[in-house]
């Protein structure tokens, strides 16, 4: 793990500082490795000089756009869910302090256990336990959308109407803050989804960015924490529903040619089944599902090319191999959202 003053997006001598003063137990000197896999705030694991292990999250390098990296907002959601059945790691401290690493940033317990983001993780599991950790995808997404917002404290984390407009809105003003070219398709489907909003039904947590790479399991498949919680809001939960399906890739898809999705692998439900025992489980109406279906891909689409803008500017530091295909994407995605509106018609 790298020392305390070479690893980039982290303060050596002021981080470890600040970890001593406000972690408890925390002991110097301490290490930092950059933990791969996330696009957008980064995440580092820490350790100390007595075998502590913690996680840090702070926003990618350079300057960030509106609220999507707010670490006060992220700390605020994390710290409220903790008491709840809903699993995330337990906070260990929170820095507003931007002269401390040159942004605010937060410090977690450090959740052991695999992540199923490739093809290839999947085979921690057998079929069997593949099936039963899809199943728990879904059953946690449920308890997310069952909790209260205000008995959870974060009844005004946002605006409880209009959900589906706000997001347009939001989006729109993202794709034209960090957008690299012109590609229409993303604007002429806005256009669509703007003219198709369904009537929103009573507001839930919407996690923003739900999907099985998106938490931590434990060996035994259950989930012992969800994470990344940076999109989160108030709102129509199908909205959740909709970007899971869109991240739950099937044998044959490939929309996304960078990787094979850890969903491809025999033993995961398919994506009826995953919407089916949504339904069930939920007692939800998914009749308007392909609009959120069709939301869903827009939206990827548009953090897509935030990726792609923030690797070009080099927020994330040095690019890695095969980073222009993230805007390759964004124009699979934005055809992707196209097709799916047009099944509104």
């Amino acid at each position: 793990m790298a020392a305390e003053a070479e690893i980039e997006g982290i303060d050596g001598a002021r981080v470890g500082a600040w970890l001593e003063a406000n972690v408890a137990g925390a002991t110097p000197p301490f290490g930092y490795e950059r933990i791969a896999g996330g696009r957008s705030n980064l995440t580092y694991a820490v350790t100390d000089a007595g075998g502590g292990k913690w996680a840090l999250r702070r926003p990618p390098l350079g300057k960030a756009l509106g609220s999507a990296h707010d670490m006060g907002r992220e700390h605020r959601v994390v710290s409220a869910l903790g008491p709840t059945p809903v699993p995330v790691a337990p906070i260990a401290g929170y820095c507003p302090d931007e002269a401390v690493n040159g942004a605010p940033f937060y410090v977690m317990e450090f959740v052991e256990g695999p992540i199923l983001r490739l093809r290839g993780d999947a085979e921690a599991f057998d079929e069997a336990g593949r099936g039963a950790v899809g199943e728990r995808v879904v059953d946690t997404l449920v308890e997310i959308h069952a909790l209260s917002p205000d008995g959870v404290g974060l009844g005004d984390l946002g605006r409880k109407e209009d959900y589906v407009a706000r997001q347009l809105n939001r989006w729109s003003r993202q794709w034209v803050g960090s957008k690299t070219r012109e590609v229409p398709l993303v604007d002429a489907v806005g256009e669509r989804l703007a003219a198709r909003i369904p009537e929103q039904g009573p507001a839930t947590l919407v996690h923003g960015d739900y999907r099985l790479d998106n938490m931590i399991l434990t060996a035994a498949g259950e989930v012992a924490a969800v994470v990344d919680w940076e999109l989160c809001t108030l709102g129509d939960p199908l909205a959740d529903v909709g970007l899971l399906l869109v991240y739950w890739a099937e044998e044959g898809d490939s929309l996304l040619p960078l990787f094979e999705p850890a969903t491809m692998a025999p033993g995961f439900p398919s994506r009826a089944e995953v919407r089916d025992r949504y339904a069930e489980r939920s007692g939800r109406d998914l009749a308007a599902i392909d609009f959120f279906v069709a939301l869903g891909y827009w939206k990827l689409a548009i953090i897509l090319e935030g990726v792609f803008s923030r690797y070009a500017k080099g927020q994330y530091g040095k690019p890695e191999d095969g980073f222009e295909e993230f805007g390759r994407n964004v124009d699979r995605l934005a055809e992707a959202a196209d097709e799916a509106v047009s099944r509104l018609d």
